[in-house]
């Protein structure tokens, strides 16, 4: 038993380690569909805890972007799809930027305006044709006011594809073509990235028996190659990515980033949600957060590490739907973990000690946080002394 908890203890270490220097391509989604949520200021006490730099919500919640003012973490904001319709108005989007962005710049760091959330395939059809000029108008207004650096863009579900497998056969849906290229345009000339909400997790639901899932799950596995490009895939995810590339490329544009915005595997479903359990979800978040602290690009482009938000921080009660949809957070709202994803590696003891400590907590136990002005050296030095003295 002390041989094993000695191998555990290490394995924890090394992996504080990687995470202490921070995981600079890697952010979570921050979802507030709760009535039990714990406030802000503790929101952000765990994220600087788990050395979590960036985030992204789905609003301007003043209590939010006032509670991670003076803070490292890095926050993306939302404008919410019901009043897209007011944004196609320039006056009205300088107006909702001098209200909701500016007074919190620039003690919090809003980094990004993600315009409405699936858009393009949202049931309210009606909502595309305000898309991009209300995009265009909150672009101009930051830059207006001094703050071209803060880039806009919208989040897309991957129901914006037509096709998808093999990726290079990525190709976006005709009957959007016509706005996609406006949107597509706007990206290439303010440089600012394309994000997509990409879930391995409903491919898998939806075809068990034909989607290996190792596959899906980021395990080894033989992948797939894709028989146009000789590209090789061992995981779900990056396929998704690089088929998006390809839509975009096809419409005649380079050099566009592909982010994801949103990714995630619940840890509970319904009977018909194949699948979702907390193994699952805890191996998929693993692996991609090795993955992320490797810096990996996809095939396509090796090269460009491949930004990622996870979806995310808590479970929220409230959200409609199955019941997948209220299980995706890696943390329950009392902040005990769903799961542990490997993240509780940089929790730390108490202010009133000023050192870190490796949390090997079960699921039930809540995470214990330290205040965020804590700095990666401290975990380094450490991680270095326990090693020393676990191998000793």
């Amino acid at each position: 038993m002390a041989t094993f908890i000695t191998k555990l203890a290490i394995r924890y270490a090394f992996l504080a380690i990687f995470l202490s220097a921070g995981v600079e391509s890697f952010g979570i989604n921050y979802g507030q569909v709760a009535n039990n949520l714990p406030p802000p200021d503790k929101v952000l006490e765990l994220l600087s805890t788990l050395n979590l730099r960036k985030t992204r919500i789905y609003d301007t919640n003043p209590q939010i972007l006032s509670a991670f003012a003076n803070s490292n973490i890095e926050v993306i904001v939302t404008v919410e799809n019901e009043i897209l319709s007011q944004l196609d108005d320039p006056e009205q989007a300088l107006q909702w930027v001098n209200s909701r962005i500016i007074p919190y710049l620039p003690e919090t760091k809003i980094t990004g305006v993600q315009v409405g959330n699936e858009v393009f395939t949202d049931d309210d059809t009606t909502l595309i044709q305000h898309l991009v000029p209300a995009v265009v108008n909150i672009h101009n207004a930051l830059a207006q006011l001094g703050y071209s650096n803060i880039k806009v863009s919208t989040p897309s579900s991957l129901a914006v594809l037509d096709e998808s497998y093999p990726p290079s056969a990525g190709s976006f849906k005709s009957e959007i073509s016509q706005i996609m290229y406006q949107f597509l345009n706007f990206l290439s000339n303010s440089k600012s990235p394309f994000w997509i909400n990409a879930y391995p997790y409903f491919a898998y639901k939806d075809a068990p028996s034909g989607i290996p899932l190792n596959y899906v799950l980021f395990n080894p596995n033989a992948g797939m190659v894709d028989p146009y490009t000789n590209l090789h895939y061992d995981n779900m995810l990056y396929a998704m990515v690089d088929a998006v590339s390809f839509a975009i490329a096809k419409m005649g544009f380079k050099g566009i980033e592909v982010r994801v915005s949103e990714t995630g595997w619940p840890s509970k479903g319904d009977a018909d949600e194949v699948g979702a359990t907390p193994m699952n979800a805890a191996t998929y978040n693993r692996n991609l957060l090795r993955r992320q602290m490797a810096s990996e690009g996809t095939p396509l482009n090796p090269r460009m590490r491949l930004e990622v938000y996870l979806f995310a921080l808590f479970n929220e009660d409230l959200k409609p739907g199955p019941t997948s949809e209220r299980n995706y957070g890696l943390f329950r709202p009392d902040e005990s973990m769903t799961y542990n994803v490997g993240l509780s590696a940089l929790a730390t003891s108490s202010a009133s000690t000023s050192s870190s400590s490796i949390s090997l907590a079960s699921s039930s136990t809540k995470i214990k946080v330290a205040p965020w002005e804590c700095k990666s050296l401290v975990n380094w030095m450490f991680v270095y002394m326990l090693i020393l003295t676990l191998l000793g």
